[in-house]
């Protein structure tokens, strides 16, 4: 049990490394001094920086699809897990619980990632951009939602948006930019 929670503790550390500073802007020796272990006891679990980013990405991956299909279970109307996906992103930068996706952050540097760990940040978000098209293609069949553009081109503004107001509020310092940027493409996807 305690090496479950050992590999946990280190990959949830890395996770808020790699927010606070990149792929790049921690070490093995960053996350010994959080965690309170050995770099052998690291480099146990993980045996490369790019196998524990990789498994990291793929965990968060992971979260994400189940926040989604608890979204679905839980939120039916469309226009609704529009909102309540902003509406989750707008909580966790407020109260920094999760400042930033961390596929996102990870995108910015996609040319310097090593390929296994570029290809699970590319898939997350054909995922992410998957669900958005469905979710717009049920709001345009129900009336609620308007597009301008194919349900796959609105997806990804929507999801540029999302992630353009992440870095807004981060570059600012301000959580309230995030709702400034996103409440404005919400609203020009709703029918009249």
């Amino acid at each position: 049990m305690k090496a479950n929670n050992t590999s946990e503790e280190i990959i949830n550390c890395a996770r808020s490394l790699i927010v606070a500073g990149g792929y790049n802007g921690f070490s093995y020796a960053d996350i010994s001094k959080v965690v309170g272990v050995r770099n052998a006891t690291i480099h146990h679990h993980f045996p490369t920086k790019s196998n524990l980013v990789r498994t990291l990405v793929v965990n968060y991956r992971w979260e994400v699809q189940l926040g989604m299909a608890e979204l679905e279970r839980n939120v039916p109307e469309p226009v609704e897990q529009l909102r309540a996906y902003i509406q989750y992103w707008e909580s966790c930068i407020a109260d920094g619980s999760a400042p930033f996706c961390v596929c996102a952050l990870l995108a910015t540097q996609l040319p310097v990632l090593p390929e296994e760990v570029a290809h699970e940040v590319s898939a997350h978000f054909r995922t992410l951009s998957d669900w958005l098209s469905q979710v717009l293609e049920r709001g345009v069949a129900n009336g609620s939602i308007r597009l301008s553009a194919s349900a796959k081109d609105e997806a990804e503004v929507f999801m540029a948006t999302v992630h353009g107001a992440m870095l807004s509020a981060r570059a600012y310092q301000d959580a309230k930019i995030f709702g400034v940027i996103t409440q404005p493409s919400l609203q020009r996807l709703l029918a009249a």
